[in-house]
């Protein structure tokens, strides 16, 4: 039988048993789901993560007696229990595991239907079907519904998707029950590990696999059966836990902004707290819930502190800096941040409403200046240990178009660390003319606040009068949010934003990452490759493979060192040099170990 099949037989009789066992061969399955190479043993599958000699000795024993009941030369890659399987994957990723449904159906046929109704006991199992309004009823629902719209996508986000499976679950998608840890989001997993959904790309994208479209389809008839057609809008209600994320990942709508601030501008009044004039945002919630915008004086312009800025190494520096700030009369808040040590966002204002149990969460859009905050022990280990340069990359491609350095004790502090004061000051010289971010220079903590007072309050006065969009990650990165955004400041003084929710969880350190993303990393690490000539290579060989295959057609040894050196880059189009070209021709293509 194939390897996933074993880990989750074993997975499953490790649950049924209540055994801690389940979690690791869980684990080694979604290790096992990320390699696409078939696999002859269990030997061979020691390579991947979480896969331990345990586990790869029980392949080995389940192979063995198979190959005794069966014969040598029996094919393991195509049992009757890879019908079971994620299709696409199982019929390439084989070992074996005893045949238990061999004597009822020693032909093979109907291995599918088996497969699905007996478990490892014999007993019939029952095909899962999440309950109405639960999380994973919602899910596959608002899926389906979204499928069916015209111009779908065929995938929605995390936050799109908590927004339109809300309205059709029982329970909170982002405020946990009391006393527990879960919500109706945790559902999600049990919807991936039973082949219904399908996570892929960062940030998150959710699909439905065959099983989980036939299912849904299902449900969704039921649905229009009992309810008479789901089109019918429910009256609006009003979720007493509804959480902060929610309510700030609400799209932008062009043409619903563009319409009210033309109904703004033909005489509307304007008051704080107010969309349009006789409506407030308590009052009317869906409006407040569907666009995408905060009017001029709906918001509060507010610091956010990184905890880490608060808590560990030197206590009492840290604790001064919060101090200065509260001196200084700034509104700060601290939390965790992704990327960066200090942001502001534009919180917007909101009327606490009669009966609820707490103020709905208002909006929340980051403004477009992030600060990094290092002092000058702390530049000096980054810049050893490598974090330097991955931290600019990172604040690079974090999606805010003004980065910038605060760096601390910039004197005599340098003259008894690692590295020489000249190599540290030329460092923050290339960051702010090479890199193009902005370098402030401070002398203590207490300047740094200073600075940190003098950036609130003029970023209150500059954003004071602006009407704030939210801006999608996605959009961004097509490149049409920012050709919107300068055809409206033309006409109306506002700004194009992201928000909170969407920012942090994009800049998230660890997350995923594309071959592409790996291989810019990587050439990144050669010295004197900036981020310009690593982007100038990928628009010429986006992968690794690409490459080698490139240097596999040229004629001659000198052929492949010069490859890459016409490769230009830069606003200037400099040419990248047979010097570049030549390292990295034979960092990827020397067969043994460099010399």
């Amino acid at each position: 039988m194939c390897v996933e099949g074993c880990q989750r037989s074993s997975r499953d009789q490790a649950k049924e048993r209540g055994l801690k066992t389940q979690h690791v061969y869980q684990k080694a399955i979604s290790s096992l789901k990320k390699y696409p190479l078939p696999l002859k043993n269990g030997r061979e599958a020691k390579i991947l993560q979480n896969f331990g000699d345990g586990i790869c000795k029980i392949l080995d024993e389940r192979l063995e007696k198979h190959y005794k009941e069966h014969g040598p030369d029996v094919p393991i890659h195509s049992l009757p229990c890879g019908a079971g399987l994620r299709r696409g994957r199982s019929a390439n990723l084989a070992t074996s595991q005893p045949p238990t449904n061999s004597a009822k159906d020693p032909s093979g046929r109907g291995g599918r239907k088996l497969k699905r109704q007996l478990g490892d006991g014999g007993k019939m199992k029952r095909e899962y079907v999440p309950q109405k309004r639960t999380g994973g009823y919602a899910v596959l629902l608002a899926l389906y519904r979204h499928c069916q719209t015209p111009g779908s996508k065929g995938f929605m986000s995390k936050l799109e998707l908590q927004r339109e499976a809300q309205h059709l679950c029982d329970k909170s998608f982002t405020v946990p029950d009391l006393g527990t840890k879960y919500t109706a989001w945790s559902s999600v997993s049990t919807l991936i590990q039973k082949d219904l959904l399908m996570k892929t790309h960062s940030p998150a994208r959710y699909c439905l696999t065959e099983q989980g479209l036939a299912l849904a389809e299902r449900l969704e008839s039921e649905e229009r059966g009992s309810e008479g057609g789901w089109q019918v809008e429910e009256p609006p209600t009003v979720d007493l836990m509804e959480d902060e994320e929610e309510e700030e990942d609400r799209g932008d709508r062009p043409v619903e902004a563009t319409a009210l601030l033309a109904s703004v501008t033909q005489g509307g009044s304007l008051e704080p707290g107010l969309r349009i004039s006789g409506k407030s945002q308590a009052a009317d919630p869906d409006r407040r819930e569907d666009g995408g915008t905060i009017l001029p004086g709906c918001y509060d312009i507010v610091l956010c502190v990184d905890f880490i800025e608060t808590t560990g190494g030197s206590a009492a520096r840290k604790q001064e800096l919060v101090k200065e700030l509260q001196r200084n009369g700034v509104t700060f808040d601290i939390r965790k941040l992704n990327v960066g040590d200090f942001l502001w966002v534009a919180r917007e204002r909101v009327t606490p409403v009669p009966g609820q149990l707490r103020p709905p969460p208002g909006k929340e859009l980051v403004l477009d200046y992030i600060i990094e905050r290092k002092r000058m022990d702390d530049l000096c280990g980054s810049i050893i240990d490598g974090r330097f340069r991955e931290q600019k990359f990172r604040l690079k491609r974090c999606g805010l178009r003004k980065p910038i350095y605060l760096v601390e004790e910039c004197g005599s502090a340098a003259a008894h660390l690692s590295i020489p004061e000249n190599t540290l000051q030329q460092a923050i010289v290339n960051t702010q003319v090479v890199d193009g971010f902005f370098v402030k220079i401070v002398q203590d903590v207490r300047e740094s606040a200073a600075y940190l007072t003098v950036m609130t309050r003029q970023l209150q006065k500059l954003y004071q009068n602006r009407t704030l969009f939210c801006r999608s990650m996605e959009e961004d990165g097509d490149g049409g949010s920012e050709g919107q955004c300068s055809g409206r400041e033309r006409e109306v003084p506002f700004c194009c934003l992201l928000s909170f929710a969407e920012f942090n969880q994009g800049a998230v350190k660890n997350k995923s990452q594309t071959v592409r993303e790996v291989f810019a990393r990587q050439l990144m690490q050669i010295s004197g490759i900036s981020g310009d000539k690593a982007a100038a290579i990928l628009e010429h060989y986006s992968t690794v493979s690409s490459l080698l295959q490139a240097y596999d057609q040229c004629c001659s040894e000198g052929d492949r060192e010069k490859l890459l050196s016409s490769i230009r880059y830069g606003k200037l189009k400099r040419n990248i040099g047979p010097s570049l070209s030549r390292t990295i021709y034979q960092l990827y293509w020397t067969p043994g170990p460099l010399s």
